[in-house]
Order: structure tokens, then sequence, then C-alpha cells
């Protein structure tokens, strides 16, 4: 069965009541539960996480997206959405926290709710009910009050005890909330997902943990009514016609800059790059942007990757654990984040690749880093068991990994001067999640990049000279795609100065 094929495209949202009640368990069995029936699964992640799409294109074998209507427009996410989802049988959005958890505990904000909302598509509710009986249906009907614009469509109970135990809690919900409760899980000890540890992602590309998706699916299929839940899936109405026009996410931005007309821009119709004097350029001269990626280089947003391409670059992609250095004839580096402590005496061990990236800061060419590769900058990384390693050394400064969180949450960018990102004073919004700190020789004489603002306040962070922008913020392009517009343009730049030195 195709059901994609319907005007209004099949999808749901897996949200909890809070962390832990079981929404990534639920969503990775119905993604697989899905795909064995013959499906094609899109799969969709809320907020600024990347290991849950990394599980999600594990079990679909599609690359899964984020969805954030604080980091980007709500326009910019029904793009991204009606765009991904297009051509597959159904949509899976798996939630972030609590369906109401986000930026603004007043607010939808940053929530799971929000993108529902805004993608309009019915929830289903994961609800953890051990050691509870009616008690189940006052946390349902509480959650379906709180917003009711929204469509919470069923719900999917979780650790359970016995076939018993479903049945009273199934009767209690549907009694007092009106709406099915679709299926159940038992507890099962075994199907706990594994902590965020350090080299999970690259268990996973190793394909590790298919035995526990596997197991997911299995238990999921045991206890929930697959047909219901297609049935709630092809209730999802058609997006508003207004908001289907084919927009390009580059146009798409919370602000409009000051600047825009003399920005660099990409004009598609002609498949070229408009530089800041107006000039057409061919693709003949395509600026190429080294992309390091692998296991210790892994995070990067999708949409930052394309919205590097719809500005004219060409993206081409190395990887420093298999002994690559930087590529030779490119014009730009993005060292994106990931796990550079797991690996961090492979990394000291790639001389070419330290040296690379070294000549590409003397050579002026612009280079973007972030998080594990913004320690990777540094002099040195010592890792959790105290090892101490030599880095790139062009920051000067020591990273020291610690086991207690450094940071975690969304982050508002503000550029304290101007780079081949940004123009001082403007934007980017992302977020920061870390368990190192960088220790500058000399505090007081720091270049920084950014004037962070999150929950806590202002601060200042990363590293900024010549053409280096470096930083623990993982940015979202599309949150002022003026940005990826400007990097490539200096890119192009920096292209065009070699060939006239040739």
């Amino acid at each position: 069965m195709n059901i994609s094929d319907r005007n209004a495209r099949p999808r749901l949202i897996i949200a909890g009541t809070g962390s832990g009640a079981g929404k990534t368990t639920v969503t990775l069995g119905l993604m697989r539960a899905l795909a064995q029936r013959g499906l094609s699964v899109q799969g969709f992640k809320c907020g600024p996480d990347y290991i849950d799409p990394t599980y999600h294109t594990a079990v679909t074998g599609r690359l899964s997206r984020n969805l954030d209507a604080w980091m980007t427009s709500p326009e910019y996410v029904r793009h991204t959405f009606e765009k991904a989802s297009a051509g597959h049988d159904i949509s899976i959005i798996e939630g972030v926290m609590g369906l109401y958890d986000g930026k603004d505990p007043l607010s939808n904000t940053g929530s799971t709710a929000e993108i529902a909302l805004v993608t309009q598509t019915p929830v289903i509710l994961v609800v953890d009910v051990r050691s509870m009986a009616r008690s189940a249906a006052a946390i349902v009907l509480g959650f379906q009050q709180l917003e009711p614009e929204l469509n919470m469509a069923g719900v999917i109970v979780n650790r359970c005890g016995s076939a018993g135990h479903y049945t009273i809690v199934k009767k209690a919900i549907e009694q007092m909330c009106g709406i099915p409760v679709v299926g159940w899980l038992k507890r099962d000890e075994d199907m706990s997902i594994p902590e965020r540890h350090l080299g999970l992602v690259p268990a996973i590309e190793r394909g590790e943990l298919e035995p526990l998706f596997q197991r997911a699916a299995d238990v999921l299929m045991e206890g929930t009514d697959l047909d219901l839940l297609l049935e709630l899936a092809e209730s999802a109405p058609p997006l508003n016609a207004e908001k289907e026009e084919e927009v390009s996410p580059t146009t798409i931005a919370r602000t409009d800059p000051a600047d825009a007309e003399s920005g660099p821009n990409y004009d598609p119709l002609s498949n070229s790059v408009i530089n800041v004097n107006n000039r057409h350029v061919s693709y003949a001269v395509q600026p190429v942007i080294a992309v390091a990626r692998d296991a210790a280089f892994n995070f990067y947003y999708p949409d930052n990757l394309e919205l590097l391409e719809a500005a004219g670059a060409r993206l081409q992609y190395f990887s420093p654990l298999a002994g690559e250095g930087i590529p030779t004839d490119v014009d730009g580096v993005y060292l994106g984040g990931g796990f550079p402590e797991e690996f961090a005496a492979e990394i000291a061990g790639n001389q070419g690749f330290l040296e690379g990236i070294r000549q590409a800061a003397q050579s002026n060419m612009p280079l973007f880093a972030e998080c594990g590769g913004y320690m990777v900058l540094g002099e040195t990384l010592t890792d959790r068991e105290g090892i101490t390693f030599d880095m790139a050394g062009i920051i000067p400064a020591q990273v020291q990994m610690q086991k207690k969180r450094a940071a975690l949450g969304y982050r508002e960018a503000s550029s304290v001067q101007d780079s081949f990102l940004l123009k001082k004073g403007e934007v980017l919004r992302g977020h920061e999640f870390h368990y190192s700190t960088m220790t500058y020789r000399e505090e007081e004489t720091i270049p920084y990049a950014y004037e962070t603002k999150g929950l806590r306040g202002l601060k200042q962070e990363g590293y900024a000279a010549g053409n280096i922008v470096a930083g623990y913020t993982h940015v979202h392009l599309g949150s002022y795609p003026a940005a990826a517009q400007r990097w490539v343009e200096h890119c192009l730049a920096y292209r065009q100065e070699r060939y006239m030195q040739r």
C-alpha cells in the first residue's frame, strides 16, 4: 500500500510526558515495524539533537532531519518537513523531552508541541505507567487540556507490568480522555536505549545496535495496533495551501538583514553565484569546501550542508581518522562537532591533517569549526584518563575533558566582530552541548567569535581571527541563511585570488 498518494501526507509525532518516558524506543520500534511492512519511512527529530537522527537513519536507511521552530522560523520548518517527506509513505517525528518542554516555561516555544502545531501533525503520547492505574488518565487529560489546539490523537503506554495492567490503564484513559490507547510495551530492562556515551555514534554506524532496533520493533508489534496508528497518521490534514509555496530555505530567515541587497546570493535561474558586485560567476570556478566527516566529526545539521551547496559551494568530504589530510584545491574548511576526544591519539598522529589545518589558517582560507572541530584547533587535548595529545595549535588554549557536563542549551550567538560568516552584531541561533572546557593562555587578549545568550545570561565564547571562526556553539545556518551565502562568497573570493596568483 502506498499511502503517500493521499493529498495529506501521513505523519505522526511521538511525544513523551517527559525525558525517559520511552519515546525513542517507541519511535525506533515503530520505524522498523513500518519499514518491515514495506513502507518508506522518513524520520525527523524535534530540537537540536544529533544522536537520535543517527538512530533514525540507521533504522530507516534515510537521512533524518531536525525540526526546530526556535532556531529557525516556522516557515523554514514547514518547508524542511514538506521537502524531506515528499515521496515517502509516512513521516515519523520524534519529540524532545516532554511534549511541552522547550526554551520557555511560559509558552510552547522550542517544544515538541510547537512542531506539532506548525506541521499540523497528530500526536501519539507515550506515558510511563509504572505503579499507576487510573492516575494515567489524569496525566493524559492534563496534557490534552494544556493546549486544546493540539491534535492529541492517541496514547501508547510504556512499562506495563502485565496485560491486565494494560487493560486497566487503557480503560481509564479512553473513558476520561476520549482518545484511543493504541498499544503498550511491557517492562523490559533489556530494552533501554544506551546512554549517550562517547563513541555511541560509531557503534551505531558499525551496526552494533541493530539487535536493539529489531527488539524494539518486536516488542512494539506485540502490543500495538499498527493499522490504527496508520489510520491516525492518515488523518493528518494537508498543510495550508499558502504554506506549501515553493520557496527556497535560503530565502527564509527570522530577520531581514539590512544589507540583504549587497550580500552574496544564489541565482537558480542562471545556475550561478551572484557576488557582492552583482556579477554572475560560472560554476566552472565553483568554490570547494572541505568537510571533515567520520566517527570523530559527525555532528552536522544536513540543512547547513545543503545551504552551503544552495549558495554555490561544492562540498568535498574527507576523513582524518582514515589518515586523510585537507584535500587539495579547496577554498574553505568545515570542522564539525563529534567525538575528537575519543580519537585524540589518531588525530594527533595524523600530522598531515593537522599541518593542513595550519596551512589553511596561514593562507587566510575561510576555516569554520564548531565544538569538536573547535577543540582540535587548540594546542592540546587532555582526555578523561588524563592523557594529553597535541592538536593543531592554532588557538592558544588547552582543552580538558571532564565528567561533568560543561554546557547545555539553546544559544543566540551574536558576532563580536566582522568575519566571513557574520558581520558584527549579526546573530545565528544554535545550541551548546559539551563536556570539555577551553582554557586560553591569555584570557584578556582573546579575539572572541560570539557573545552568546542562553538561560544563564550573556557570555563571550569562541575564537575569531583572520579567516578563522570557531566556537562551542553548534549554529544552525537556517536561522540566518545570509551567513551561508557570505561564507561561500568568501570562499569564492579566496579561490579567485589563488587563480590570479598562479
